[in-house]
């Protein structure tokens, strides 16, 4: 058997999305500690903004590699959907007596929404932005490409409702993290099954929780308890 058959049979695609996932909650960690800087202030994430920016082409080339990283998880996921569809084509009588989690239920839907949500957030933090913060790309005094990131998080999540699809993304994450990753480890021969819970369905859960709690966090701060406001003020009125 070749590769690409290998790659493209159902134990395959169970695997390329395993390995896909791994890398991906390594991506959503690093991603969440590096947005927590802006507890450590404007100059911390700012300064943090800027050294990615920094990087260049490689910047590039890690984006890219995520990209493909991506692509391969869905199209491995909707592989191994369509598998065990066409293994069961016959619904089961009582759903309810099948022994499975609400998480695990979703994943498929879950995964869809936090995609969609994926590509609003790239576009509304990148792409689109209220005309009346466009400055905050392009402060004055700033070197080219070295926007206030610090002051635009602020400004985006200081609306409710951006604040509040955000959180409900986290919760969508957290859900497919909680299932996602405990099957993954499963697939990789990592997690034993049976009646009790083993350490890696603890630490699914554990992990889903930490990714939600500290995402979460940061539109709670804006819009609750004021986190950068005055420095967004400041900006503002100094432009």
């Amino acid at each position: 058997m070749s590769l690409t058959s290998k790659l493209t049979s159902s134990i395959g695609a169970k695997a390329v999305m395993a390995v896909s996932g791994v890398l991906l909650m390594l991506f959503v960690l690093g991603h969440m500690l590096g947005n927590l800087q802006i507890f450590l202030g404007p100059e911390q994430l700012n300064s943090y903004a800027a050294h990615l920016q920094g990087l260049g082409p490689l910047l590039w080339l890690i984006r890219l590699f995520l990209l493909a990283v991506l692509a391969a998880h869905v199209l491995a996921a909707i592989k191994v959907w369509r598998d065990s569809a066409a293994a069961r084509p016959i619904p089961y009588s009582h759903p309810g007596s099948v022994q499975t989690t609400f998480a695990a239920r979703t994943m498929l839907l879950s995964g869809a929404l936090v995609l969609a949500f994926l590509i609003w957030h790239l576009v509304h933090f990148t792409v689109v932005n209220d005309p009346a913060l466009a400055a905050l790309k392009h402060p004055e005094g700033a070197e080219p490409h070295h926007p206030d990131v610090y002051a635009m998080v602020v400004a985006g999540f200081s609306h409710g409702g951006v604040s509040l699809l955000y959180i409900l993304a986290q919760i969508l994450l957290g859900l497919h993290l909680s299932h996602g990753a405990a099957s993954l480890f499963q697939t990789l021969g990592l997690r034993r099954t049976g009646k009790a819970p083993s350490r890696v369905d603890l630490f699914a859960k554990a992990f889903a929780g930490l990714i939600v709690v500290g995402n979460c966090s940061i539109p709670i701060a804006v819009l609750l308890f004021g986190l950068g406001e005055d420095y967004l003020f400041s900006v503002l009125h100094a432009q």
